[in-house]
């Protein structure tokens, strides 16, 4: 199932009597990309959606929370993960809970070589905890750059600015457990 992320934005936009130029203003985000995202024609980054998240007053897993009420299967198959695919960056994030109602994101994360999670460092609140799968991952942040090998593992306070970057020759597959949910 497709989660229409522009839909759920222009809805609470409305809702709260917000128009695109007063939302940009709140948000640090141009008139024309919310458009855009609205519209389905963009997708917006991480940074941008946090953006967009805290001026509704929402947190930014309400954008990705399906609209059913139907007690979620607690046991997630391999083939029926859900993708999570942001802008600007080829990472391929993969839910590992059955979905984003809860008080920690689980995600498998595959990231190309020479590829990186989000092009700039973003903070957040909350906590990370992740360990390298396979490959061998750069965790770069503002107080210093981390390489992880397989069976490496890190912890690290999410409102310090970083990023995931893949600094070896093969794909990096890692898996994060991150509370409070950030997408």
């Amino acid at each position: 199932m497709d989660i229409d992320i522009g839909k759920k934005i222009k809805k609470l936009r409305k809702e709260q009597n917000m128009s695109i130029a007063d939302l940009a203003e709140k948000s640090g985000i141009s008139c024309g990309l919310i458009s855009q995202i609205e519209r389905n024609m963009g997708n917006p980054s991480i940074s941008s959606l946090w953006s967009i998240a805290q001026s509704l007053g929402v947190p930014i897993s309400y954008f990705f929370q399906e609209n059913n009420a139907v007690q979620a299967n607690p046991v997630v198959k391999k083939s029926n993960r859900k993708k999570i695919l942001i802008s600007n960056s080829n990472a391929i994030y993969e839910l590992l809970s059955s979905d984003l109602n809860r008080k920690i994101e689980f995600l498998y994360i595959t990231i190309k070589p020479e590829d990186c999670s989000t092009e700039n460092l973003t903070a957040h609140e909350g906590e990370e905890c992740g360990i390298v799968i396979e490959g061998k991952l750069m965790v770069e942040t503002a107080e210093g750059n981390h390489i992880l090998e397989e069976g490496d593992s890190i912890y690290f306070e999410s409102t310090i600015p970083h990023r995931y970057v893949n600094i070896g020759d093969n794909v990096c597959i890692s898996i994060w457990a991150i509370t409070p949910a950030s997408f």
